[in-house]
Order: structure tokens, then C-alpha cells, then sequence
């Protein structure tokens, strides 16, 4: 098990991923659970969100920043300090099948965290298909992150 997050933590980096970041700021990204290692966001749907108006359906570069955006908080989560800095390096992002006008959830994980390097593995769902939807993913994600510790 892994060791809990202090409040004082978890409220920093929820404000920051939500309020600290222009562009998920934009588009009402929410923070639903951090943990060590662990992070699940949300993008609320709203129509401006749709990639193809025909399904409709939503955008793949929504899909895709998400899973980065998680995968970094996943990363955050294991660092101790504010001070500390972590950026893509590779992302890759299966897109399994259209995402539904419906909010999106993305939860994230670290499995890998070297001094300079950490991996994450991150699936995407619709908050409101039914709970076995989580075994029939929109999207799955896995991301290569730098590391860089003050």
C-alpha cells in the first residue's frame, strides 16, 4: 500500500492542476482523487469538447490531454516538493473507440519512477456509462515523463 498524501498536498496540487494551468483551467478540468502515485481527473462535457459533429463525438486531443495531464499529476503525486518539475517525453495513445457528449475520467498511475525518469499507465472512460464501462476503455495512454528534483 502506498503512503497517503497529506491534505496540505492534495490541495496544492488540486488548486494548481485546476486553477494554476491556463488551458485546463479552459477547458473545467476537475481533480476528482490524488494519491501517491495515483490520479483520476475529470473534463466535464460540454459541446465545444466534440471532434466530430457527426456522432458526435469527442476530439482525440482532448483524449490525449488528458492522459498526459493525469500521468504528470500521477508524477507529482510521488514528489515531495513544489519545487519540482516534471515533463513529457513520450506519449502514446491507443484510441479504442469514440467518446461519447458524456464527461471523461481518466485515471493514472505511476509504475515506474526513477531519479530522472518516471512511466505511467493511464485508461480513459465516460463518467456516465454504466460502472462496467471501466472494463471497455475509450482510450489507454502510457507516458515517459523527465524528472527534475530541487
Amino acid at each position: 500500500m502506498r503512503e497517503p498524501l497529506s491534505p496540505q498536498r492534495v490541495e496544492t496540487l488540486r488548486t494548481w492542476f485546476q486553477d494554476g494551468i491556463p488551458f485546463n483551467r479552459a477547458l473545467g478540468l476537475r481533480v476528482d482523487a490524488l494519491a501517491r502515485g495515483r490520479a483520476v481527473l475529470r473534463i466535464p462535457w460540454k459541446d465545444e469538447l466534440t471532434g466530430d459533429a457527426s456522432r458526435p463525438a469527442v476530439h482525440g486531443g482532448v483524449l490525449s490531454m488528458l492522459i498526459d495531464t493525469a500521468g504528470g499529476a500521477a508524477c507529482f503525486a510521488m514528489l515531495g516538493s513544489d519545487d519540482d518539475r516534471v515533463s513529457t517525453v513520450d506519449l502514446r495513445v491507443d484510441y479504442l473507440r469514440p467518446g461519447p457528449a458524456a464527461d471523461l475520467v481518466c485515471e493514472a498511475e505511476v509504475i515506474r519512477l526513477g531519479n530522472r525518469v518516471a512511466v505511467t499507465r493511464a485508461r480513459v472512460h465516460s463518467a456516465t456509462l454504466p460502472s462496467d464501462d471501466e472494463d471497455d476503455p475509450i482510450a489507454l495512454g502510457q507516458a515517459v515523463y523527465n524528472i527534475v528534483r530541487r
